[in-house]
């Protein structure tokens, strides 16, 4: 015997709509329970309904194609009474796929023209609400047909954007279309006539509810006539003749509500309206500079009426409405709304403030103006938050975004204002935007997700999101298949993971599968979620452990893909920095090989470097550098012309970033370790571009140029090329007067190869092909290398040690040498045997400067603990070295340092030795 599936009754205001049942799929469900299978087909239909209700229209709709039940419940009228569509490309096709569910449908949003020319095709005759943005491409003939067709239109509202191409035409359609109009609110237009707002008096008595905000002309006169008006919003309209206003609108019977925020309205005017008008409850007016610089205005003279202005204390006047109330704190919205005694009126109050309120503080907000610190310290960050809890689902979502732009202060270096985003942490903004993120709205997660994004930049911030759950929060939200969302979402991952300490949190949330995720879902469409997730990658690659998860989620091969295919230069810059980082732990893991082998990464980022953006030029550059460290990575690179891209960087960056300069030498630098890139670079011509950076005032900059120059300088022919180039000067300058170490290291070892002798064994065959006409004297440029050699080692000669180290061969005595002489930061260098055979062939030399020097730098690169201390040993092990040291230590003729740093070095190699052989 089947189970009896009963039929459901949804309940639709009076109407019942009974849905019907199906024996087939009776059979299916009795069936399953005789094999102890849950069966979700068995809830009850009211059930699912109520279900569906809470989910996006997305969700709904991949429930329904989940069984025959719940495709014929996911269409019932129901769930089809409001439709948001700002998320969706909607246009004349996919409407017209939504019009059978669309018979009963009251409510909708949209977003755009394309949107708005297909909302006829829902064939939605019911519609009672129209909201939309991005409406600045909506013309009259559109807003025609749209008014002509849904004559039972009840509201319509179009902004806050501006609405440029509509005119007082379609208004006036709008008026002899719909006779139950109830609520008009239309933002930037140009003129809105009399005949238009006349026809709105005549045609429509229901009208209660007007706005017409940042529009530039009203006709004031026209407005007076309208008098069923009890909500009046001219909000950021300019050229108002407020004389005019005084004196008609004061007249209109029913006005409760007056709105004139940001706009010139002076004190006289305010005063005759509050004093004059019999009905007016409140009149707003923030932003009022005329009103606001008037230091004697009393704005308490008239009681029974508020006065809403960033002098007057708003949340405590708003409170001042209820008659029965006593408000808990701030909260006055949340006072009202759970207030067990409704008044009508006053709710209708209630919610046009609410909706006027959040625009004004939006606007205001979006303006940054100055010396409004005080007003978003005492009064504005509260009211934002009051605001969110507002039942008004686009009050909620305006006050989330005021929260996201009112604390940002210069977006172009995303700088916010600590002390704003501290006052929302404070009064608990953080816990309620992560409540707002959870809502199954999707305008309210993407909101509500900016607003944490920008306020994470805040240190304190970032920390009270990931105490609150917030980074799980985010990494759901990154998966959403709505792209603003998920941009939004993007965006606060990628300011968390500035965080050393969110990093891994990121990462366990599933956050870096989520971000890469995202690259390969949005990679055609969508440049604003590609950069925030390709930055989030950035951030998180920089990480160690993490670096290895991005590649383990295919990382890689995305971020190459949008170094390759995209063309915003943001994404580009991202990518690139992202491919940066993650070729960055060489020593750790394999991503900087797994870089470099992924098709057609290092082309893209050789293609990169001749971006018109600096941003993107320094970041491929960079990613360029990291990537050099590998041997097949340099090869691959140069092959791809990355010698030529890079040269010409380098030339073309004199007056650029300092991160772009020391990256672009640093790229140079990583090139040259090769001696065909070596000797490919100075053909080139980027020998001149080097010692150009090398005279740079930024300690970055000239060590990276520096670095190269003392690869190049390797090559005779190129250390030619530094002389006639004029790059002797500015070595010696570094090694003399440079605030870094390091590069007064390099430009020491520089110059030590340049006057080893085979150089002029070099010039005597003939000068560089490029500089033929140059007459260049080397004595003179020899005697100043080797006398400013000298005094760089002698700052690293203690005489007391040293004093004491000739005298005793104590370990301690040495160890004390070493440690003055010690520099740090030489011990990540890595020398070829080539270059470790140079240096102890200099051992010989018959300059006792360049004898001190060879043995320095032999120091420097065998001392124990250093990333490449053992490599180098090796090396010098296979050349011999041991026995060339202690002849330099016993030579009767060797200057002192030559001889302790001698020591010192066979001690190193010793140490070495023995620790190969346990």
């Amino acid at each position: 015997m089947n189970r009896r599936v009963r039929r459901k009754v949804a309940r639709k205001g009076k109407e019942k709509v009974v849905f019907p049942s199906y024996p087939e799929i009776e059979d299916e469900v009795s069936s399953l329970e005789r094999n102890g299978v849950v069966d979700w087909t068995g809830l009850p239909d009211d059930t699912v309904i109520q279900l569906f209700s809470c989910l996006n229209y997305r969700d709904r709709a991949s429930l329904s194609s989940t069984c025959r039940t719940w495709r014929v419940l996911g269409v019932s009228p129901c769930l089809w009474t409001s439709l948001d569509l700002r998320a969706h490309k909607c246009d004349a096709a996919m409407a017209a796929s939504l019009a059978s569910r669309c018979v009963n449908l009251q409510k909708l949003r949209f977003r755009g023209a394309e949107s708005a020319d297909a909302i006829i095709h829902l064939q939605a005759r019911n519609l009672r609400e129209i909201s939309g943005d991005y409406c600045r491409k909506i013309t009259d003939a559109t807003l025609s047909v749209i008014v002509a067709r849904h004559e039972a239109l009840e509201s319509l509202q179009l902004g806050p954007d501006f609405c440029e191409r509509i005119s007082s035409d379609a208004i006036k359609a709008t008026a002899l279309c719909c006779f139950e109009l109830k609520k008009l609110r239309l933002s930037g237009i140009r003129d809105v006539h009399g005949e238009a707002i006349n026809a709105l008096a005549k045609h429509c008595p229901k009208l209660t509810d007007i706005g017409f905000i940042d529009c530039l002309n009203v006709d004031e006169i026209a407005l007076g006539n309208v008098l069923s008006v009890r909500f009046l919003s001219v909000a950021g309209t300019s050229n108002m003749k407020w004389g005019v206003v005084s004196h008609h609108w004061h007249k209109l019977p029913n006005l409760t509500g007056l709105d004139v925020s940001r706009s010139d309205i002076g004190p006289t005017a305010v005063s005759r309206l509050l004093s004059s008008s019999q009905s007016l409850k409140v009149l707003c007016a923030l932003n009022c500079p005329v009103l606001e610089e008037d230091v004697n205005f009393a704005s308490s003279k008239n009681k029974g009426k508020l006065l809403l202005a960033l002098f007057t204390d708003i949340l405590k006047d708003i409170a001042s409405l209820f008659v029965d109330v006593t408000p808990k704190g701030r909260n006055v919205f949340l006072d009202w709304r759970n207030s067990r005694n409704k008044d009508k009126k006053l709710d209708e109050m209630m919610t046009w403030l609410e909706w006027i309120l959040s625009l004004t503080l939006l606007r205001i907000a979006e303006s940054n103006q100055q010396g409004l610190d005080e007003f978003w310290l005492k009064q504005g960050a509260a009211l934002l938050l009051n605001l969110m809890h507002s039942s008004q689902e686009d009050v909620q979502e305006r006050a989330a975004t005021g929260l996201a732009t009112f604390v940002v202060i210069d977006d172009e270096n995303t700088s916010i204002h600590h002390g704003r985003a501290e006052a929302v942490m404070q009064d608990g903004g953080i816990h309620l935007l992560l409540n707002l993120a959870k809502s199954w709205r999707e305008g309210l997660q993407s909101e509500a997700a900016k607003a944490i994004a920008n306020l994470s930049v805040h240190s304190s911030v970032a920390k009270a999101v990931a105490e609150e759950g917030g980074i799980n929060i985010l990494a759901g939200l990154a998966r959403s298949m709505n792209r603003l969302v998920a941009e939004e979402a993007a965006g606060g991952l990628w300011n968390l993971s500035v965080g050393e300490e969110h990093k891994s949190a990121i990462a366990e949330a599933g956050g870096v599968k989520a971000l890469v995720d995202l690259i390969f879902k949005w990679s055609s469409d969508g440049d604003g979620v590609l950069e925030r997730a390709a930055g989030a990658l950035a951030n998180l690659a920089a990480d160690d452990e993490c670096s290895t998860e991005v590649a383990v989620a295919g990382g890689v091969h995305a971020l190459v893909m949008l170094a390759r295919n995209c063309k915003y230069e943001g994404v580009q810059e991202q990518a690139a920095r992202a491919l940066a980082n993650l070729a960055a732990h060489g020593d750790s893991n394999s991503n900087n090989a797994a870089v470099g082998q992924e098709a057609g990464a290092l082309e893209a980022l050789v293609q990169l470097t001749q971006s018109p953006h600096e941003g993107v030029r320094q970041e491929a550059a960079g990613a360029l550098w990291n990537l050099s460290f590998d041997d097949r990575n340099r090869e691959a690179i140069a092959a791809a012309g990355g010698v030529e891209a890079l040269v010409a960087l380098a030339q073309s960056c004199s007056n650029a970033s300092p991160g772009l300069q020391e990256r672009a030498a640093g790229a140079l630098w990583g090139l040259s370790v090769s001696e065909a890139n070596s000797i490919a670079i100075g053909r080139e011509g980027g020998v001149a571009p080097l010692i150009a950076l090398a005279r740079s005032d930024t300690a970055d900059v000239h060590e990276t140029a520096a670095g190269a120059l003392w690869n190049l300088a390797f090559n005779p022919g190129n250390a030619l090329r530094i002389v006639e180039e004029g790059g002797v000067p500015a070595l010696v300058h570094l090694c003399s007067s440079s605030v870094s170490k390091m590069a007064r290291f390099m430009a020491a070892l520089a110059l030590a190869y340049m006057f080893d002798g085979r150089m002029d064994e070099y010039a005597l065959i003939g000068s560089s092909s490029e500089s033929v006409s140059k007459s260049v004297s080397l004595d003179g440029a020899r005697r100043m290398a080797l006398k400013n050699i000298e005094s760089f080692v002698l700052k690293f000669s203690d005489p007391q040690s040293f004093s004491a180290a000739a005298a005793s061969s104590a370990p301690a005595a040495l160890a004390q040498v070493t440690e003055g002489a010690r520099i740090q930061e030489a011990g990540h260098l890595r020398c070829s045997g080539a270059e470790i055979g140079r240096f102890v062939a200099m051992l010989r030399n018959p300059s006792s400067v360049l004898k001190a020097c060879a043995a320095f730098a032999l120091l420097q690169f065998t001392i124990p603990g250093g990333r490449h201390a053992m490599h180098h040993a090796s090396l010098m092990q296979n050349a011999g070295a041991a026995r060339v040291l202690r002849a330099a230590a016993a030579a009767a003729t060797a200057p002192l340092a030559a001889k302790i740093f001698a020591r010192i070095v066979l001690r190193n190699l010793e140490h070495h030795h023995i620790e190969s052989s346990l």
